[in-house]
């Protein structure tokens, strides 16, 4: 009996090996977070490397006879986005307005019934002559001289760690960059003369 003690009591004084136990439950949190610290850094690197090459490919577009290169403009803005993630997919979008003012703003309307959504058949400015009254009144595409563009591109592509499904996160990741520059005046700017349509 008093050898059992004798044995007990040294087992509770050693402490070898102590540092491995308290390793094995510290290791995966640290594995975890230096993971999402690496995904969420690679992340804001491929979001100023995608800005970066949108800025450059929009300053292009601006000058005359831009609107005859912009599939090359593009495409110079994937090859520049694959370089850093090649299975990456990257869409455009092109809205042109008559000023840096009228960026994403909606189609104005009269209020009539005081509900702050265009209904009832209230009138609005059709400002993209699409026939519907618009969240946004700008035109699709590259638009005229003087016109302001808004240039954007979002690219989409797997997640570097396989995080997502320990995290709750979706196993895509996607980015958006823009800019909004206008065109170079080559030319008189197009008048826009908006058509008066009715709400439904």
């Amino acid at each position: 009996m008093r050898s059992r003690l004798s044995l007990l009591r040294r087992l509770r004084r050693d402490e070898d090996g102590a540092t491995l136990l308290e390793f094995a439950f510290v290791a995966p949190v640290f594995v975890l977070m230096l993971m999402g610290l690496f995904e969420f850094g690679f992340q804001v690197y491929a979001r100023s490397v995608l800005q970066g090459a949108v800025q450059e490919a929009a300053r292009d577009a601006t000058l005359e006879g831009g609107e005859l290169n912009i599939s090359a403009l593009d495409g110079a803005v994937r090859d520049q986005f694959h370089n850093v993630i090649p299975s990456a997919v990257v869409t455009f979008q092109r809205t042109n307005y008559a000023n840096f003012s009228d960026v994403r703003q909606p189609e104005e309307f009269t209020d009539n019934n005081g509900d702050g959504e265009c209904n009832n058949n209230e009138p609005f400015e059709d400002m993209n002559d699409n026939g519907v009254w618009d969240q946004d009144r700008g035109q699709d595409g590259l638009g005229g001289a003087r016109d302001a563009v808004l240039y954007e591109a979002t690219a989409t592509y797997d997640r570097i760690f396989p995080l997502h499904n320990m995290m709750g996160w979706q196993p895509e990741v996607e980015i958006d960059a823009s800019t909004v520059l206008r065109n170079q005046p080559f030319e008189t700017q197009a008048v826009r003369t908006p058509t008066v349509g009715n709400c439904d």
